[in-house]
């Protein structure tokens, strides 16, 4: 449960001021709504519909101080937004928001890899293009030759529990990748790796513009 706080009043007045002074604390429900606990009584906040069940917005239709207070909690990342639940990042600890029906370890947006993605192989220091996700841990995920990938002696610097990704060497895609995606890594042979091994060079390097270009580039 969170303690009741509050912020700075940042020189504002009326409900905008309230809303940081009055010490509230924020609790996200798993159906996107939030319930706000003050000294005066607890409520119920929809941020997507704007509505509240205090009397200043259920009855004078006002853009409430719980109403506020959700919204800045939410732009300043102390909860998650609607839709979205806490959870903690396999490689760092840090706090990320990730959707409600999220499986398996997750990563915060500095440790996460997308299809696409141009990666530097921590170990050989080699390039590759993330292929996908597989959302399940080093320990639990095995490669063609039968292995876990955390048995790898290459991955024991990272951890056991981290979510696995697969790839593909840059130096095998095929001319055609830049034109036709992902699509077109058929046959291309993949290699399995714990998170924190790969680290992102591009976002998006398999996408929109050309292989071509993209080589120039890199």
């Amino acid at each position: 449960m969170r303690r009741k706080t509050t912020l700075p009043a940042d020189g504002l007045t009326g409900r905008a001021r309230r809303a940081r002074v009055e010490p509230m604390a924020v609790r996200p429900l798993r159906d996107g709504r939030y319930v706000v606990e003050t000294d005066g009584g607890t409520y119920v906040v929809d941020i997507e519909t704007r509505t509240c069940t205090c009397p200043d917005n259920a009855i004078r239709h006002a853009r409430c101080k719980h109403l506020r207070r959700v919204a800045i909690e939410i732009t300043t990342g102390e909860v998650p937004p609607p839709g979205r639940r806490t959870a903690t990042c396999a490689v760092c600890g840090d706090k990320t928001f990730v959707p409600m029906d999220a499986r398996g370890p997750q990563l915060c947006r500095t440790h996460e890899h997308h299809p696409g993605d141009l990666v530097h192989d921590r170990e050989t220091g080699s390039l590759l293009v993330v292929t996908r996700a597989l959302h399940t841990r080093a320990d639990e995920t095995t490669t063609e030759p039968g292995r876990l990938v955390s048995e790898f002696e290459t991955n024991t610097e990272y951890g056991d529990h981290e979510p696995v990704f697969e790839a593909v060497y840059l130096g095998s895609l095929p001319a055609t990748v830049g034109l036709s995606g992902l699509s077109g890594l058929e046959g291309v042979r993949t290699y399995r790796f714990p998170a924190s091994r790969l680290s992102r060079v591009e976002q998006g390097f398999v996408g929109s513009r050309s292989l071509g270009d993209q080589l120039v580039r890199a």
